[in-house]
């Protein structure tokens, strides 16, 4: 794969992805000690040329608690494999980075609320009122 597609057609092209492999502590038995499963991929975010300069303002933004150094850092040792390891690290990179680069949601327009669902909202108040009153004088 030459790039990693995240919304609306932008690439992060594999050039500004680097990796990293150690092993792994997850599933793999004694494998586990022997190979070098777990994946780390970082994307230099500050860096990359592969957003225009305002979805990179708001990637910058949204992510910034995950950035160090404008990088962001991808870990997967979810699987026994390496190979499947890169996988779900790219798939979890463009997932990140697309929600990081999505328009805000529209706003908010306040509405009133109908005057069934009032009336509905006091019928169960008056209903409960009068549950709760008629246990009162049980236990005087």
């Amino acid at each position: 794969m030459s790039h990693i597609v995240v919304r609306g057609g932008h690439e992060i092209p594999q050039s500004e992805l680097r990796w990293r492999f150690s092993r792994s502590s997850g599933p793999g038995g004694q494998g586990v000690n022997t190979t070098d499963s777990r994946v780390e991929l970082l994307w230099d975010l500050g860096a990359s040329e592969a957003l225009p300069p305002a979805l990179k303002e708001r990637a910058l933004s949204r992510l910034a608690n995950r950035l160090v150094d404008g990088v962001l850092s991808v870990t997967v040792s979810d699987e026994r494999a390496q190979m499947r390891n890169r996988q779900i690290a790219e798939h979890r990179l463009a997932s990140i980075v697309s929600d990081a680069i999505a328009p805000p949601p529209a706003a908010r327009r306040a509405t009133r609320p109908t005057r069934g669902s009032v009336e509905r909202r006091l019928t169960s108040k008056r209903k409960a009122s009068q549950i709760k009153r008629s246990r009162r004088g049980q236990w005087d």
